[in-house]
């Protein structure tokens, strides 16, 4: 009795194992099955924004389906983060992830909406993104030092914007003003294109912001860009200055921006949209208008991210600490 069902036992298993594989098999390769969403967590005309719009074309080609850009700001990218974990965990909702949300974020604020080491699932790296320092063309300054020395004359009356509170665009902020010993006020908007909005009006007097989303305004004399907040001078802005070179020592808050998934997302689906990420980021015609506005691509591995991830939150809780950034 036991020999002749062990055989049919036997089979039973083999049979149902295939099918199961096959059926995994069938999920991974029927996605996407519809069109696939990427969040925003700022309005449109941020940096964030024009990168998703900019891989988004070739991203469609390359998945076989549409890619909807959908943006939904406000509390520094947190609502878009919600929203996309709110969704199926099945790689069709994805988010426009940055530096505020996943690194700045949950040192600043005394309970995030959700865990970003346990909920979220790194996807890749898109761009690196260093800084630009604009200030209004009408502000009688020419340089950070300049800045910095009317500023300390007129303390309390310049005013800084932001695309949120704990975005890096406001750390940026806070580190000028606890490095140079200068008062200057956050002003937190719910995405870059109102900030900058209101910074050509002059509503507000400076920005630390992206090139890509900035540097067409300088160079129609709107805005005024005195440094860049990185390592080093950007190839595509040879002429712009370091904040460090102007006179601001070891000031490079650069950040980044990336896709994102729900955790739970199957890892094949994030590895496939990672590939094709990759593919689009390393087209000629893409990677050079990227770095023309003064971004870098990257597209790294999900493993590759997650790393760069707990090293990147680290880096910005030592910034928050030093800079004694509260949650407003």
């Amino acid at each position: 009795m036991k020999l002749r069902f062990f055989p049919k036992l036997l089979s039973v298993l083999v049979v149902g194992t295939v099918c199961l594989g096959t059926a995994a098999a069938q999920g991974v390769d029927a996605f996407p099955s519809k069109p696939v969403k990427i969040l925003v967590g700022f309005s449109p005309g941020g940096s964030n924004d024009v990168v998703a719009r900019l891989i988004a074309p070739e991203l469609s080609k390359g998945l076989g389906q549409s890619i909807l850009i959908e943006n939904r700001p406000g509390a520094g990218g947190n609502i878009a983060a919600s929203a996309m974990l709110g969704a199926p965990a099945d790689g069709h909702t994805l988010l426009m992830c940055t530096t505020g949300t996943l690194s700045i974020q949950p040192h600043i604020l005394k309970s995030m909406p959700f865990d970003p080491e346990k909920d979220i699932a790194p996807v890749t790296q898109v761009v690196g993104a260093p800084y630009m320092l604009m200030v209004n063309a009408t502000l009688p300054v020419t340089s950070v030092k300049e800045l910095v020395s009317y500023a300390k004359r007129k303390p309390g009356e310049i005013n800084f914007a932001s695309s949120g509170t704990g975005t890096g665009g406001h750390l940026a902020g806070e580190m000028l003003k606890s490095r140079a010993g200068i008062d200057i006020v956050h002003v937190a908007y719910k995405g870059t294109g109102q900030a900058m909005t209101d910074l050509i009006a002059g509503q507000v007097s400076m920005i630390f912001d992206q090139p890509v989303s900035s540097m067409q305004y300088a160079r129609s004399g709107k805005l005024r860009a005195l440094a860049v907040a990185s390592p080093r001078r950007l190839a595509a802005f040879p002429d712009i200055p370091t904040v460090t070179e102007a006179g601001v020592p070891d000031f490079e808050p650069v950040t980044w921006a990336g896709i994102c998934a729900a955790k739970n997302t199957p890892p094949a689906v994030v590895d496939r949209i990672q590939r094709e990420i990759a593919k689009v980021l390393a087209m000629p015609e893409i990677a050079k208008r990227l770095t023309a506005d003064g971004l870098e691509p990257v597209g790294s591995t999900p493993e590759q991210f997650r790393a760069f991830l707990a090293a990147d939150k680290r880096k910005w809780g030592r910034v928050v600490k030093d800079a004694d950034v509260k949650a407003e």
